[in-house]
């Protein structure tokens, strides 16, 4: 029976105020959108890996147990969390008895370690997420290595001891804790961590620097399903997608947008150097001609050039 058909067959059932065939009609309507469409789905807790299909990343959380020794603890609920401002920032979701969440509160301090897709790192996570154990009996069977905080000492404080990085990591955020919230109901802890510090393995600095083509080999993590194993599927090579020319900005839309946000005061923009900027989003826009003008306003600036836009790019390329 057609989805339509059927809902004509209710509404009739329904002005003759017969039942059973306004019950029959509804059954006939679920079943056709069960065959052509979604499932309605249980949500569990843990929805993200009960009730739904939810890639996420692998990360290494190391921070500094009571008796000194550096404890790792594999999360994935770990995101971005403030991508912009005078902070930046990430959330880590964890149960607040956690021996990363016990060190996270008392010291503040843990490091992010972003490992390659390995199937024995993978494996050895799985060991070191295993709840229960204290970190001396735990960290009896990591793989990692473990290097001293790459914090400048002009980036320290005293009398504190930063968590190590991990050696085999191609990424590393050195965090510190802005603040922190535990249900008590559940033992969730939700910590939102300020990135101190991003490190980049030589290889991928480079290749961020130069903007190539390629990315990192991360793994993307599924969760325990099945009560019995934890899921991981292999990273493939990404591909881009241009922006649609009718979603590009135009010289004209961007000289427009200079003199709007006020950036055109006591400062001149060449119509060759808004043409540089044209492939920028226009969400975007605003933000990247403000650290042009902040930029120009440092240096005593009072035309922006292509010349002035190469300086800012390779200022901002020797910052990485």
């Amino acid at each position: 029976m057609r989805n339509s058909t059927a809902l004509e067959y209710y509404r009739a059932a329904k002005r003759e105020k017969n039942r059973i065939l306004a019950n029959r009609a509804i059954c006939a309507i679920v079943r056709s959108m069960s065959s052509n469409g979604f499932r309605n789905v249980r949500i569990l807790d843990n929805f993200y890996q009960t009730s739904s299909f939810f890639p996420m990343p692998v990360v290494l959380v190391c921070t500094q147990s009571e008796s000194g020794v550096m404890n790792l603890g594999p999360y994935s609920l770990c995101f971005p969390y403030t991508v912009a401002g005078d902070k930046y920032q990430m959330a880590l979701s964890s149960r607040d008895n956690s021996n990363t969440a016990v060190n996270l509160r008392r010291t503040g301090l843990c490091t992010l370690n972003f490992i390659p897709d390995d199937r024995k790192f993978m494996r050895n996570c799985v060991m070191l997420g295993y709840p229960g154990e204290t970190t001396e009996e735990k960290m009896k069977n990591s793989v990692f290595s473990l290097l001293p905080s790459q914090r400048e000492d002009s980036e320290r404080l005293p009398d504190r001891v930063y968590p190590d990085v991990v050696e085999e990591a191609l990424q590393v955020f050195e965090c510190s804790l802005d603040s922190f919230a535990v249900d008590e109901t559940t033992h969730a802890m939700r910590s939102i961590l300020n990135v101190d510090k991003v490190l980049l393995k030589e290889k991928w600095h480079r290749v961020l620097l130069e903007g190539r083509r390629r990315f990192p080999n991360l793994p993307v993590d599924y969760g325990f399903r099945d009560n019995a194993q934890f899921w991981f599927a292999r990273h493939s090579p990404p591909y881009r997608e241009p922006i649609p020319k009718s979603k590009a900005a135009t010289v004209d839309s961007v000289m427009w947008a200079v003199t709007r946000g006020g950036f055109a005061v006591d400062l001149e923009w060449q119509p060759q150097a808004a043409a540089r900027l044209v492939s920028v989003p226009r969400v975007f826009l605003g933000l990247v001609l403000k650290g042009i003008a902040d930029e120009a306003k440092k240096a005593g600036v009072r035309i922006v050039t292509p010349e002035f836009l190469d300086t800012v790019r390779d200022k901002r390329s020797r910052e990485k």
